[in-house]
Formats: structure tokens, sequence, C-alpha cells
């Protein structure tokens, strides 16, 4: 992919799955009770995606629609796979 390419860079967040790095606000864990809520406020809203086929929730992404996006893999993990991503984008 070139530099000023307008197509979105999607990362994998398991399970294939993906999201635009360009929309994503945070990468949270989900054991504290604000996260509860945030999800549960999510849900209420029709805003909540479950990505996780099932598996325990291990991180929440926050995107910038306001839209809370559930994953079965770690916050580390997706975190890398962004790092690994735009390292790739500056070096093509």
């Amino acid at each position: 992919m070139k530099k000023g390419d307008l197509r979105p860079v999607l990362v994998n967040i398991g399970f294939g799955n993906v999201v635009a790095t360009s929309r994503v606000v945070a990468i949270v864990i989900p054991g504290s009770a604000p996260m509860r809520r945030l999800r549960e406020e999510a849900k209420k809203r029709g805003k909540l995606i479950d990505a996780t086929e099932g598996r325990r929730t291990r991180s929440i992404i926050v995107t910038d629609s306001d839209h809370i996006v559930l994953s079965a893999l770690q916050a580390e993990t997706i975190t890398q796979r962004f790092i690994e991503d735009k390292e790739a984008l500056e070096e093509g």
C-alpha cells in the first residue's frame, strides 16, 4: 500500500474480524466497572459489536463513531498488530 492511498488500513481483531485503524479511539481491558457500564450502554443504544465468537471478552475497542467492539484477543496483541501495520505502511 502506498502512502496517500485512500483505502482504509484494517487490522485483524480475531476470528477474521477487522476494524479500520483510522476509526479506533482506544483499546481497553474490560475488567473495570466503568468498562462494564460502557459495554452495557452501547448494547442498549445498539452500538455494541461482539466479535468474540462466543469466547471471553479480553479487550474493548472504542471507535470514533461511538461503536464498542468486543474482541477475544488481548489488548496488547491488538496494539502490536496496529504497530506492525503502521510500520509496514511507512516502509512501503
